[in-house]
């Protein structure tokens, strides 16, 4: 364990436990044993990509789940927090379902949602490199790898990007592969597809990072 917190970029143990609430969200040993006596606010919509399931705690939005079975969707949710307890949203909550919502079928418009983001350090300095991608723009998992100063770990950085759990508001479906061909998508290459088209983005090689002048290193 003390070589997994050193791994992960912290100098001390005691500076993994100053930050670990912060960035889980919750308590280690909270976050261990599932969110148990946690409650969790959720609601579903329909989009033209499908139903779209959003949960949030007191923090911020923990899961944006999409699939066409609302019932698996609500058990994916389950399954992540199987000792939260799931409450369904009222009218103000499906507001901000709706939203969300607006945000895949027109996301030029944006959306600040507060975001309860938890996973690993490492899957957390992706995920935040992620939301640097504009909209209508695509980088490379490489390009990403770089940006958090892991060149190495382009395989590791797929694997944060298929771990995300917060899709859109986290925009996974923006990194592709070096070439510009679409690899895998937690729910579904083809709704990764639309979900750049929304965007306006190109797939072509041409336009892999080296249109990007944000954060990202450019090819």
């Amino acid at each position: 364990m003390t070589e997994a917190i050193y791994d992960a970029g912290f100098n001390s143990s005691g500076r993994f436990y100053e930050k670990s609430t912060e960035m889980l969200g919750m308590t280690p040993r909270h976050y261990r044993e599932g969110g148990a006596n946690e409650e969790l606010k959720f609601a579903v919509g329909q989009s033209s990509l499908g139903a779209i399931l959003v949960a949030s705690s007191d923090k911020g939005v923990v899961s944006i789940l999409i699939g066409e079975d609302p019932n698996r969707l609500a058990r994916d949710l389950q399954d992540r927090f199987p000792r939260a307890r799931l409450i369904g949203g009222d009218p103000d909550y499906e507001k901000l379902v709706a939203e969300v919502v607006g945000l895949v079928e027109a996301p030029a418009l944006g959306l600040d949602l507060p975001l309860d983001v938890r996973g690993t350090a490492f899957q957390q300095r992706v995920w935040r490199a992620l939301q640097e991608i504009p909209a209508g723009q695509t980088v490379s998992y490489a390009d990403i790898a770089a940006q958090i100063g892991a060149p190495k770990a382009v395989r590791a950085v797929a694997g944060a990007c298929a771990a995300n759990k917060i899709a859109v508001a986290i925009p996974c479906h923006r990194v592709v592969r070096r070439d510009g061909t679409l690899s895998g998508y937690a729910w579904g290459v083809e709704r990764r597809q639309r979900l750049l088209e929304f965007e306006g983005t190109s797939r072509s090689a041409a336009h892999i990072a080296r249109g990007y002048t944000g954060a990202l290193l450019k090819e």
